[in-house]
């Protein structure tokens, strides 16, 4: 697996986002999930991604366990995690806070949890409702003073905010939904990241898992928050798979599974857009682990980067 940079922080060029082993997508196993961490950290996938809110604090516990069970120790992973999204109130309508104190707060909770006493890459999981984003950034920046956080993050942000926040403290990266079906940040937020050197690190860069080809949505139960999202559903749902099949069809061309393809058109997209970028790609379960892992061999030609960035303009509902 070889590295990459975002804004100084050196990280596996894939990594892997575990909200999905907490909650979100479907039943998910604690034991089978650490073992899934340890897998990637055997394959080089050193860049893990966690957050807060995914399972109110379940999943930070459950990285931070599969942390100190890791056969390499604390000192070969990078670790990101999230604040900003409180749920103490119930998921509707969820408060998204930035206030100085809470950022403190929401810092040493996250610590706590995950076993640690230094957070790679801290990010601001959305904008802030009740605090501007100087407050917000001035906060998490006396944060890298102490020590408790080396490097600072900001998800789904748009360019005004970015360039704010900047000029109060470098951010490494971006975090935000891309993919071949979903390509906001190009027109939201790319010139600023351009201009300030900040990498992107896609979530959901396989679409939520309807990339991969893989997935059944009759099976979805209630705890699958894919069930409502307009993408996966009705109508919407029959046209998106359309877009799957093209990618298939180019996966057979490569002997390549669609996620494989999937993942390299995010890879193929840094000298396009001239940023870093480093997907994250969501599993809880070792064999897409390791097929995800094989996306960085895959090399796919000026034609077929040709044929997937045109399937965008065919995708059917919003993101949410």
């Amino acid at each position: 697996m070889e590295t990459n940079n975002l804004g100084g922080l050196t990280v596996s060029t894939q990594g892997l986002g575990c909200m999905g082993m907490s909650e979100w997508y479907g039943p998910s196993d604690w034991d089978t999930s650490i073992a899934t961490i340890h897998r990637a950290l055997e394959l080089g996938v050193t860049f893990l991604d966690t957050a807060d809110v995914y399972g109110s604090g379940h999943n930070e516990v459950l990285v931070g366990r599969a942390i100190a069970t890791a056969p390499g120790g604390r000192d070969a992973i990078q670790l990101a995690t999230k604040f900003g999204i409180d749920r103490s109130s119930g998921d509707y309508p969820r408060t998204i806070r930035g206030e100085a104190a809470y950022v403190k707060q929401a810092c040493e909770s996250s610590l706590l949890r995950l076993g640690v006493d230094t957070i790679d890459l801290y990010y601001l999981h959305r904008p802030p409702q009740n605090a501007e984003i100087e407050e917000t950034v001035g906060a998490m920046a006396e944060l890298v003073e102490a020590g408790k956080v080396r490097y600072l993050g900001l998800s789904e942000v748009d360019d005004a905010l970015l360039r704010r926040a900047y000029a109060v403290h470098p951010i490494a990266a971006v975090q935000s939904e891309y993919s071949i079906f979903t390509r906001d940040p190009e027109t939201t937020v790319l010139g600023a990241m351009r201009d300030l050197g900040v990498g992107l690190v896609p979530f959901s860069p396989l679409g939520r898992g309807l990339l991969t080809n893989t997935v059944d949505r009759s099976t979805f139960d209630e705890k699958d928050f894919r069930s409502y999202l307009p993408r996966f559903t009705g109508d919407a749902a029959d046209a998106n798979q359309a877009i799957v099949d093209a990618v298939a069809g180019i996966g057979v061309q490569h002997g390549a599974a669609p996620a494989q393809i999937a993942l390299a058109w995010v890879f193929a997209q840094a000298d396009r857009l001239g940023v870093p970028i480093v997907p994250i790609p969501g599993t809880k379960r070792i064999k897409w682990l390791e097929q995800n892992v094989a996306a960085t061999q895959v090399e796919l030609t000026p034609d077929d980067l040709a044929q997937l960035d045109a399937l965008a303009a065919a995708v059917v509902g919003a993101r949410y």
